[in-house]
């Protein structure tokens, strides 16, 4: 298996180093002073360290697909904007046939990242998955992180987003002053930084012969689809 694995890892990592020497690779540190992440990134498999996928997960596309990418995501970071676009564009093109799936996981690190993270945990509960992914979109258009100095989405306007997307208001805030998902929250950002996460977005790939990490960022539509598709090719069902 770790023959194997070897095998299977070393060109996408070559994959993923090309558009990094390219320039097109973007990578944003996690701002923790009481996380010794440097520490974390020496061992030498720490995506070994990723929660397995579960039926708990928030999961867009096919369950059970051959190649899934899991990504530890802050909705406070520039370059997770700039990442959902590229993985919803992946999704339409490859979850019609079930062979790529996307798991959401929250590394909330930014001030407003924590509670916008427990919305989108509220959105879920109350609303189902589909209205997760529709708040997963919005948030981000809500983003304009062009304006200096930068202050985030105002709380008071998760009540009327959650709304908008006919999501019911009173339980939806009824549930966000709750704390019920701060746990949870916590957890996912423990496990992105046992399982590599230095920054965000952090994305790990996922097959039955391994996981492939990718710590730098954004990465380009065309970078990532090339990985994905060499995947499907070693894991086609």
């Amino acid at each position: 298996m770790e023959q194997h694995k070897n095998k299977f890892l070393i060109p996408i990592s070559i994959i993923l180093a090309g558009a990094f020497i390219a320039g097109a690779l973007i990578f944003v540190k996690a701002k923790d002073p009481s996380t010794n992440v440097a520490g974390v990134a020496k061992a030498s498999h720490p995506e070994e360290n990723m929660m397995p996928v579960t039926s708990a997960d928030h999961i867009l596309g096919n369950p059970n697909a051959p190649v899934m990418i899991v990504e530890y995501s802050d909705t406070d970071c520039p370059f997770c904007q700039q990442f959902s676009p590229t993985l919803h564009r992946l999704m339409d093109e490859y979850a019609k046939d079930g062979k790529v799936a996307w798991v959401y996981r929250h590394f909330a690190f930014h001030p407003n990242a924590p509670k916008e993270a427990e919305a989108m945990e509220c959105i879920a509960e109350l609303g189902g998955n589909e209205k997760f992914w529709e708040f997963e979109k919005a948030i981000y258009a809500k983003k304009d992180f062009t304006v200096t100095p930068y202050k985030g989405t105002d709380p008071k306007e998760l009540p009327k987003m959650a709304e908008a997307i006919g999501v019911n208001k009173v339980a939806f805030n009824s549930c966000l002053e709750s704390g019920k998902f701060k746990q949870k929250i916590a957890d996912e950002y423990q496990n992105a930084i046992k399982a590599g996460a230095q920054g965000t977005p952090y994305t790990i790939l996922v097959t039955k012969n391994g996981k492939v990490p990718i710590n730098r960022g954004a990465v380009p539509y065309e970078t990532l689809k090339t990985a994905i598709q060499q995947l499907l090719n070693e894991n086609p069902k």
